[in-house]
């Protein structure tokens, strides 16, 4: 399995209204991507840094999300709320109990 991390920076008067987005749009929209295994959405609301964790099957199935555009239309939904740009990187999952 292959991890995709975005971090991101948020204005902090703005983490429930992207939590919000990341619960009822991003996550049921993944969930029907080929691949897809889990989503994790991780937060400090004292300084609105965080990381949504999505996990794919294969990294062939990672790729393929970004490849369709559906990666860059989520991030699109929370253009208005970025303090800063968002960083992505990807990983393979080494250990999952």
């Amino acid at each position: 399995m292959y991890a995709r991390v975005t971090t991101v920076q948020v204005h902090p008067d703005k983490v429930e209204e992207t939590t919000s987005i990341y619960r009822d749009s991003v996550v049921p929209a993944a969930k029907a991507q080929q691949g897809f295994r889990a989503a994790y959405m991780l937060v400090d609301p004292a300084t609105g840094k965080g990381m949504s964790i999505t996990v794919w099957e294969t990294v062939a199935d990672l790729e393929a999300n970004e490849a369709s555009g559906f990666y860059q239309q989520q991030l699109a939904k929370f253009a208005p709320l970025f303090t800063a740009p968002p960083t992505r990187e990807t990983y393979q999952v080494s250990v999952k109990e």
